[in-house]
Parts: structure tokens; C-alpha cells; sequence
């Protein structure tokens, strides 16, 4: 468990947007004419690799903030909201997956920031995942830390057991930060994203993707079991597993410190190489 000042400081970082501080600023990107947001990195050496920070269900760009602290100023990092969710405009409409991740795509293009590492959690992975399929171009590589939804368990009420299982896990001062969050996207959206992501066979896309993928759960999370994990890593035609110790399923929040050592080596490995050519 965290020491109380950790705590404050995780959600203080947390819910400073859209205020400057001193190591990350918001900004707004015009996407089919909706605004979509992102805290991004003030400072990263010349040519940095870019890392670009994909949130789950029903939540944004919060809690994605204490691991992006872990990875600032050593890579350009983007903590983005999705249509709908965080500081983001609302598009008009609950978007399906291609729709999410077509402006992504967009967005990525728009403030030329691809192709970058996308780093998922939860529903965030099957985004990232999507977006490799479908434009490979935009991605060196993905990180997929927590990826669901686990083909044995994709029924909503297998979900909402385990993420029920999984709360006593995590921190609790996310608890606000998730409320706000639910607040921003509205109780509608997340319940007919939380449908559409029980919907999508991830497991048919991971063969396709052929860019270096490290694939992460928690050691203490019941959302992704052990057999999920090394299921999603065996399609990976280049994926590799890491399990983060004594972590739960929001680990970008809970243990960010933890997750960037986990994570880092990797990215390092991936700013080493030249940009791989691959068609659009």
C-alpha cells in the first residue's frame, strides 16, 4: 500500500488538467470537427520517441498521469482522451471501435506524432490493437498492459465480478478521479462502450499486428488471468510477456513505478531501431 503523501501526490497530478504544470501542459486537437485532448510531456530530447498513453473504460487521461510522470522527459508522451471521455468534445455520438480508432488515427496524423509506441490499459489495448490492424503506418509498437477482454470471460457480468474482485487492489484515492471521469463521458457512453468491448474478438487481430509488442498484467489482478496473458503474447507473431509484482489491474496508476521499470527497457529497445516501412 502507498504512504499517503504518494497518494496525494498521484491524484494531485492527476486532476491538475486542464492547468499548466511544470512537466505537462493540455492541448486540443480539431478531429472531424470535435476537439480531442491531451496532456502532453513539456520537455524530451531531440527525437525522442513518441508514446502515446491509451486509457480504459469509463475513464481518461487521469490515471494514466502517474505513469506518464515515470516516462516524461526521457520520451514525448501524449496522455490523450478519447472522443467522449476526459477533456475531450463529445463527437455527437457513442463511437464504435473502427470509429474511436479512425480518429486516433487522425489525431496521431493531424499533430504528426505518429507512428508512435501506443501504450494501453484495459479497453485502451483493444484500441491500440485496432489501430495496428487497420493502420499500421501510425505504429512502431504497442504496449498492452491489462488487455481484455479474456474470450473465456466476455460476458458483462464475468467482467464486473472480477473487476469487483479487483478493487480491493487498487488505490483508493482513484476512486474520485474514476468518479470524475464517469461524470465527463456520462453513465450512457460507458455502458455502450462497455458492450461494444464485449463485442470485439481481439484474439482474431493480435496474429496481424507485426510490430514488437510487450504484452504486462498485474500479479494480483483477477481481470486478466495468467492464461489470458500468455494467450494474447502466443499470437503475437513478436510479443513478449512481463508480469508487474504486487500490482493490480490499473497499474498506470497504482504502480507506475513499478510498470515503467517493466516497460522502459522496452521502449528503449524500440527508440534503438530504425523506423520499420509498412504500407498504410
Amino acid at each position: 500500500m502507498r504512504t499517503l503523501s504518494a497518494m496525494r501526490e498521484a491524484y494531485g497530478l492527476s486532476m491538475r488538467a486542464p492547468r499548466d504544470g511544470p512537466d505537462f501542459v493540455s492541448r486540443w486537437t480539431a478531429v472531424q470537427g470535435a476537439r480531442i485532448h491531451h496532456r502532453a510531456s513539456r520537455k524530451a530530447p531531440p527525437g525522442a520517441l513518441a508514446v502515446v498513453l491509451v486509457h480504459g473504460l469509463a475513464v481518461s487521461h487521469r490515471y494514466m498521469m502517474p505513469f506518464a510522470a515515470h516516462l516524461a522527459g526521457r520520451y514525448r508522451v501524449s496522455a490523450i482522451d478519447l472522443p467522449g471521455f476526459g477533456l475531450s468534445d463529445d463527437p455527437g455520438s457513442v463511437l464504435e471501435l473502427p470509429e474511436l480508432t479512425d480518429r486516433l488515427a487522425e489525431w496521431l496524423t493531424v499533430t504528426g506524432t505518429g507512428p508512435a509506441v501506443l501504450v494501453g490499459n484495459s479497453f485502451g489495448c483493444q484500441v491500440a490493437v485496432d489501430l495496428a490492424v487497420r493502420h499500421p503506418a501510425l505504429v512502431r509498437g504497442l504496449v498492452l498492459a491489462g488487455p481484455t477482454m479474456d474470450a473465456r470471460g466476455r460476458t458483462a457480468p464475468r467482467q464486473i465480478l472480477r473487476a469487483l474482485r479487483d478493487v480491493r487492489h487498487e488505490d483508493p484515492s482513484q476512486a474520485p478521479i474514476l468518479l470524475r471521469d464517469v461524470i465527463d463521458a456520462g453513465p450512457r457512453r460507458v455502458a455502450l462502450t462497455f458492450r461494444m468491448a464485449l463485442r470485439d474478438p481481439v484474439e482474431r487481430k493480435l496474429p496481424l499486428i507485426d510490430v514488437p509488442v510487450l504484452v504486462t498484467r498485474g500479479a494480483l489482478e483477477p481481470i486478466i488471468p495468467q492464461r489470458w496473458a500468455e494467450q494474447v503474447t502466443g499470437l503475437l507473431p513478436r510479443g513478449e510477456l512481463a508480469v508487474v509484482p504486487s500490482s493490480p489491474h490499473n497499474v498506470n496508476y497504482a504502480a507506475a513505478g513499478r510498470l515503467a521499470a517493466v516497460v522502459t527497457p522496452f521502449l528503449d529497445r524500440l527508440a534503438a531501431r530504425r523506423p520499420e516501412s509498412r504500407g498504410a
